[in-house]
């Protein structure tokens, strides 16, 4: 756990659908709520996540958040989820693209009602769009997509992003596969 307090931000998302507004300390039930949900981590972690207690999932956010933009996600006034764009962290990328202002994106749909509603494409949509015309961030990556989670992979290329590396898991693991998606700033 870290003594850090989630480092905030001003800024605020607007799309169709959408809105992503910056995540504060007074998420953390949201947070805890999604983290606690062993059917929305089955889709967002490794092979031995089905639960976080709150002082975890403050730990994660509250670290998180000292290099990225971390927001809630919202459809109509509702909270469905979170996101963020990080500075990427990633030795496996930060070798491949060692003069690269290298970003990721990372997002979970909490709420498994909007699941498959275009949520999670319009928020990848907006924090690209963020990440390359306000922070002027070279490239945009979506880490680690494992193959279980087709939604997800389907959502970062509905936005333009290919695949840069597909990696074989050893047997035993609960994906056989997973990818990372990159996009890079075209302008």
């Amino acid at each position: 756990m870290t003594d850090k307090k989630l480092r905030t931000h001003d800024v605020t998302l607007r799309g169709p659908g959408v809105v992503l507004r910056p995540m504060t300390e007074g998420d953390w039930d949201l947070l805890h709520r999604w983290g606690s949900d062993p059917e929305v981590l089955w889709l967002s972690e490794g092979d031995d996540v089905a639960s976080y207690t709150r002082e975890e999932v403050q730990g994660i956010y509250r670290h998180v958040s000292q290099q990225a933009f971390c927001f809630i996600i919202e459809v109509n006034g509702e909270a469905i989820g979170e996101c963020w764009l990080q500075e990427m962290n990633l030795e496996r990328i930060l070798l491949r693209f060692p003069e690269k202002d290298s970003r990721r994106i990372d997002l979970t749909i909490g709420e498994k009602d909007v699941w498959g509603q275009g949520y999670g494409t319009e928020t990848i949509g907006l924090l690209t769009d963020f990440g390359f015309q306000r922070e002027r961030a070279d490239c945009i990556f979506g880490c680690g997509i494992a193959d279980y989670n087709p939604r997800s992979l389907k959502a970062f290329m509905n936005n333009g992003y290919s695949i840069d590396v597909k990696v074989e898991l050893p047997a035993g693991n609960k994906a056989k596969y997973e990818q990372d998606v990159m996009i890079s700033w075209q302008g």
